[in-house]
């Protein structure tokens, strides 16, 4: 049969014609050649994970034997020789430790008179042990023989005499020919034993390569921190001084190190570095490092002891930073109270996971970080607990204004919220306010003690961005003499903390424009979340800290959420360090409230003066009830005060004279409690009430 297949067509023209048309079949797909499918074959053997595993086993176990044979020389040549003296006197004098130095040359010394004795004895002891042989034998042979002549008598056999000698001489033969037997096998066996001796120390030592060495091995992720992986890890850092300086060490860089001491979720250790090497080297390679040491880079912070050329690490155990902290005690322990003057607020946890309490006695505070990493809530958590003590008053400006320090209604006595351009006047007349506060206490008699006056502003940088001028044409931000929020809070700053008036502050993402160097260098304590660049650190620490290893800008935007780096003496700081790190409690809203209810309850009824729209028609009656508050009288001059921050076009310019006219006319006069001018609330509140039902009366009686 053909190979070709023959199709008909039938044609539809109309003269029916029929055709063949001739399709050839496909040719045969060609065979692969034999070399090609064994080539295959032996690529997939080859890169198959069994035979992967089964070489590298066998190269594992190979260079163990290797290895174990260059360690045994090693230490038998440190045994021999005075090399292993050397370098611990070169190790000595790379850390400056003279003293040290001479203290191993002198041991160095004695090792070789030592040794030198001990190789003149070699020469006379071919003679020594000769004539201690032949005396030896001598006294042997003499005693046997009279062990013989004991026998003799004895048994009354002359024969005896050689008894014991002979059987001496049989029982060495007898030790000869197990020699003999032994020795054939010994022989044999013994450069294997030496081998297997080799690889037990190779073995232990890990001496292979690392991709010869198990995954479990190979991945040590996690694993924990000991003197020779923090050695290792210095040595593989990329500072040539610092490998040469390890190198020549005699005992491999051990020297250098504390004790490596358990420090809350990790571990702390001390490094003295080898002259020639600066501390900073090692600041500046903190990535590296932590990768040498199988951390990642959040896990390990550098900063720098009391102690000259000395590093201080702290390694965290794999994973503990991305664990919570437990909750703050102000939410577990509602029984507790604050101390303005001597308490200390529970903020968070060290890296040590020791409890970090911060004191706020007469310090101002600046907490600053980029924007949703838990700034708010760490302030709010210090004015909570502030707030616990019931003689601190507070006024608060939330710039931000989304409700976040709703809670501080009714507890603080003045309170704005809001992030117009209007609030930011509201509360620059508020700063300029607790200036003239601070200015009457500054006046007081020496010795007069105050209590504490806390003004917070939270979203700060609003106000120092804020481009409107008064009627004066002196701008409300900026940082200028003429700026009227910049110098008022320097003005607090300057002697605010002297008489109690304090200034706590929190802003976002610093820069000069939105943070000037004068304000947030005014700050007793200085606290950061996480930043973007080094620079920004250096605004929101200061320049100690930062060289000194503080280093917010390293900390992770969103997932070191809380953690502040904290530059203040009122907290307590690692001896030698100029900051510390802080993984603060959160606090969420609902706390808040349970907590700012709490301190509610320690008080008497506050009234909280909040901003109210210029413009509108005033009841100057009204506005008097509303500045008084639950408290049943307040000073004349106070109710001048919070109807001014009511509202400041209609009461700005009142005097003692208006307040007391409105209150004659409506019958609720001041009168004197305790030698000053009060007002009292019921009988602002009768003649309100008096009022309004003498105008119902009317109406009627009109219609």
């Amino acid at each position: 049969m053909s190979d070709n297949v023959v199709h008909l067509h039938k044609n539809t023209d109309p003269a029916p014609v029929t055709t063949l048309t001739v399709v050839p079949e496909p040719a045969p797909a060609k065979p692969v050649p034999l070399w090609i499918r064994s080539g295959r074959a032996v690529r997939t053997a080859v890169t198959h994970d069994v035979t992967k595993t089964t070489a590298r086993a066998m190269a594992r176990h190979t260079l163990f034997v290797a290895g174990g044979a260059r360690i045994a020389a090693k230490r038998t040549w440190d045994g021999r020789t005075a090399s292993r003296y050397e370098r611990m006197i070169r190790a000595a004098e790379a850390a400056g430790n003279h003293e040290l130095a001479a203290e191993w040359e002198e041991r160095g010394q004695h090792f070789r008179r030592e040794r030198h004795q001990r190789r003149m004895d070699l020469i006379t002891s071919p003679i020594d042990a000769a004539k201690g042989v032949a005396v030896g034998a001598g006294m042997s042979v003499g005693s046997l023989i009279a062990l013989g002549v004991v026998m003799a008598v004895a048994t009354k056999d002359a024969g005896n005499v050689f008894t014991p000698l002979m059987a001496t001489v049989d029982f060495i033969n007898l030790l000869i020919t197990i020699a003999q037997v032994v020795w054939g096998p010994a022989v044999t066996l013994g450069p294997f034993l030496a081998l297997l001796a080799l690889w037990a120390v190779g073995k232990h030592q890990q001496a292979a390569p690392a991709w010869a060495l198990p995954d479990n091995v190979r991945n040590s992720e996690g694993e924990p921190i000991t003197p020779s992986i923090v050695v290792k890890a210095l040595r593989d850092l990329g500072v040539p001084a610092l490998r040469t300086a390890i190198k020549d060490m005699g005992d491999a860089g051990a020297g250098m190190l504390g004790p490596i001491r358990i420090a809350g979720c990790g571990v702390e250790v001390d490094v003295t570095l080898p002259s020639g090497v600066s501390t900073i080297e090692v600041q500046n390679r903190r990535r590296k490092l932590a990768e040498n040491l199988t951390r990642h880079e959040h896990e390990v912070f550098i900063t720098i002891p009391q102690a000259a050329r000395t590093v201080r690490l702290w390694v965290a155990d794999s994973g503990a930073l991305d664990e919570p902290i437990g909750p703050s005690l102000l939410v577990t322990d509602e029984t507790m109270t604050a101390d303005y003057a001597k308490g200390r607020a529970p903020w968070g946890q060290d890296l040590r996971g020791d409890a970090a309490a911060l004191s706020v006695y007469q310090r101002h505070l600046l907490i600053t970080g980029l924007s949703n990493q838990g700034k708010t809530a760490a302030l709010r958590a210090l004015a909570l607990w502030a707030a616990l003590d019931r003689s601190v008053e507070f006024w608060v400006g939330d710039l931000k204004g989304v409700g976040d320090w709703a809670m501080f209604e009714g507890l603080a006595t003045r309170f704005i919220q809001g992030p117009t351009d209007d609030h930011v006047i509201q509360v620059t007349k508020m700063l300029e306010d607790a200036v003239e506060e601070m200015n009457r206490r500054l006046m007081a008699p020496p010795g007069t003690q105050f209590p504490a006056l806390i003004v917070n502003v939270d979203e700060a940088q609003v106000a120092f961005m804020c481009p409107l001028k008064d009627e004066e044409g002196r701008f409300y931000g900026g940082s200028k003499a003429t700026s009227r929020y910049f110098m008022a809070a320097r003005k607090l700053h300057n002697q605010g903390r002297a008489v109690n008036v304090l200034l706590w502050q929190g802003t976002q993402d610093p820069t000069d424009q939105n943070l000037p160097k004068l304000v947030r260098e005014g700050a007793h304590t200085r606290a950061s979340l996480a930043l973007g660049t080094e620079s920004q650190s250096r605004m929101a620490l200061g320049d100690k800290a930062v060289n000194g290893g503080a280093a917010p800008h390293l900390l992770r935007p969103g997932l070191d959420k809380g953690t502040l780096v904290i530059a203040s003496d009122g907290i307590k700081v690692p001896a030698g360090q100029s900051s510390i790190t802080v993984r603060t409690h959160y606090i969420s809203t609902e706390e808040a409230h349970v907590i700012a209810d709490r301190a509610k309850a320690l008080r008497d009824g506050i009234a909280t003066l909040t901003v109210i729209e210029q413009g509108e028609e005033r009841d100057p009656l009204a506005d008097i009830l509303g500045a008084l508050g639950d408290a049943p009288r307040v000073r004349t001059k106070d109710v001048l005060k919070r109807l001014a921050t009511l509202n400041e076009k209609a009461y700005s310019g009142w005097s003692f004279l208006d307040l007391k006219r409105v209150l004659d006319d409506a019958g609720a006069e001041p009168h004197k409690s305790d030698g000053v001018m009060v007002v009292s609330r019921d009988r602002v509140a009768q003649a309100l009430a008096n009022r309004d039902t003498d105008g119902s009366a009317s109406a009627s009686a009109d219609g």
